[in-house]
């Protein structure tokens, strides 16, 4: 009977009961559990189990950068980090008010790190997220003009309840770059939310989007209640590699 309440389980793709089954049989804890008890734990591991995928198909459709997390960010008071603004931001209600973040900083003091975290934790409690570089994002939304696919593209991004802008203004935008953010940014103001990170302070961006009526149009909808983070201090790309030249000096004398 158990063979085939297991196999039955299994065709019907039920696979967290199945497991769960499986093991409670193999270790006989089934003799364990009341029936009522029995069916709790079984639709709790299938509950669990389908909630786990979920999750890690959110996190592989976002396509981050890093795999990162909230627990292992580095707080040195050097790099102005306020634990407690991160630790607001880490239970994503401000993607329900529909609130951006702007991180700003130098290269390699760990934006793309940061956001990437805020975004590994959306993704865990069931937010919808895309990660993007920036240029090639609007280098791949360029492609999709010419293949007819850009609609398409646009309608996915979307979708998403948070969007990752990466590395914002390493390049200038041109004509139809700056076109397709402004229809990105139009189509997301107070319906979802973005996080921008970006090497250039506030006050620059102006210039790499180059067009000011168009600029003063999207930042007004990007910059308005914004949160913003400015990080400071040694690049942490530098300070690894240091930590390994010296380890490795270390171990050579």
């Amino acid at each position: 009977m158990n063979t085939n309440t297991l196999d039955k389980l299994r065709k019907l793709k039920f696979y967290g009961m199945f497991h769960a089954f499986k093991s409670s049989i193999e270790t006989g804890q089934t003799d364990q559990y009341t029936s009522d008890e029995l069916l709790a734990h079984l639709i709790d591991s299938e509950w669990d189990y389908r909630q786990n995928r979920r999750i890690e198909r959110q996190i592989l459709y976002a396509r981050f950068r890093y795999k990162a997390s909230i627990e292992e960010l580095h707080y040195h008071v050097e790099r102005s980090i306020d634990r407690n603004q991160v630790m607001r931001l880490a239970d994503c209600t401000f993607i329900d008010r529909f609130e951006n973040l702007l991180i700003t900083g130098s290269t390699g003091i760990g934006k793309s790190y940061l956001a990437s975290a805020i975004g590994y934790q959306a993704c865990m409690l069931g937010y919808r997220v895309l990660y993007a570089s920036t240029p090639k994002l609007f280098a791949r939304l360029k492609m999709a003009k010419a293949d007819g696919s850009y609609i398409k593209e646009i309608a996915k991004i979307e979708k998403q309840q948070l969007l990752i802008l990466d590395d914002f203004g390493i390049q200038p935008f041109d004509a139809q770059s700056r076109a397709a953010l402004m229809e990105i940014i139009e189509d997301r103001h107070a319906k979802t939310s973005l996080i921008i990170t970006s090497q250039l302070p506030l006050s620059k961006w102006h210039e790499v989007i180059r067009e000011k009526t168009i600029a003063d149009a999207i930042l007004d909808r990007i910059v308005h209640d914004a949160h913003r983070m400015e990080l400071q201090g040694e690049s942490m790309r530098k300070k690894r590699a240091s930590a390994i030249e010296n380890s490795s000096n270390k171990k050579y004398f």
